[in-house]
């Protein structure tokens, strides 16, 4: 891949900003809404759980994940898309600049972490896996959805990554969203285990 094709990906998806970052924002706002409500699905969130959403990019998947959760925190890289999910969700959101592999979370504190089309952008997956292993509460739960087109490694590659961090239960399925012209999503559920019981 070119490093021009490179650098404008980066502006439009990677760390959105300027002319480009918008256009991303509004891309990912309409393209990944049916995904991030499917994966908001899927975790269960109860009132008094904390989530933590990688990349929430403009917000459509963190605000869903607010009107379950205790606690709502959201961390990109990209101050474009820090602003949007800001606009839309409000102050029932926490938001700061932070990646997968740095959340600025303490150890063991959120319940759920999730993440849509952005594994595919973490610079490091071993770190990454790591630290979302480390903020996450035993019995805690990980869920990511990707275009399965744009992953780096296969789903079951990416399972393996994520079992390597410690996370155990892991189940990796395809979903095909909704909507003409819809990319299949590659999805991961993954576990914290508790201490007394690593299997589960």
């Amino acid at each position: 891949m070119s490093s021009s094709l490179t650098e404008m990906l980066d502006r439009t998806f990677g760390h959105p900003r300027g002319l480009l970052g918008r256009f991303g924002g509004l891309a990912m706002a309409h393209g990944n809404a049916a995904t991030e409500l499917r994966v908001v699905e899927l975790a269960s969130i109860e009132s008094g759980e904390t989530a933590l959403v990688v990349g929430p990019g403009p917000g459509v998947g963190l605000q869903a994940a607010a009107e379950h959760a205790g606690r709502a925190i959201g961390v990109d890289p990209s101050e474009e898309m820090l602003t949007r999910s800001r606009r839309r969700c409000g102050d029932q959101v926490e938001l700061r600049r932070g990646t997968a592999d740095s959340t600025g979370e303490p150890d063991e504190s959120v319940d759920v972490v999730l993440s849509v089309n952005n594994v595919q952008l973490w610079e490091d997956r071993a770190a990454g896996f790591a630290e979302l292993f480390r903020v996450l509460r035993p019995g805690g739960r990980l869920l990511l959805s990707s275009h399965e087109k744009w992953l780096p490694v296969s789903r079951h590659e990416l399972a393996d990554e994520a079992a390597a961090a410690g996370f155990t239960d892991l189940q990796t399925w395809t979903w095909d969203p909704p909507g003409f012209g819809a990319s299949l999503a590659a999805q991961l559920r993954a576990v914290k285990p508790h201490a007394d019981n690593p299997t589960a």
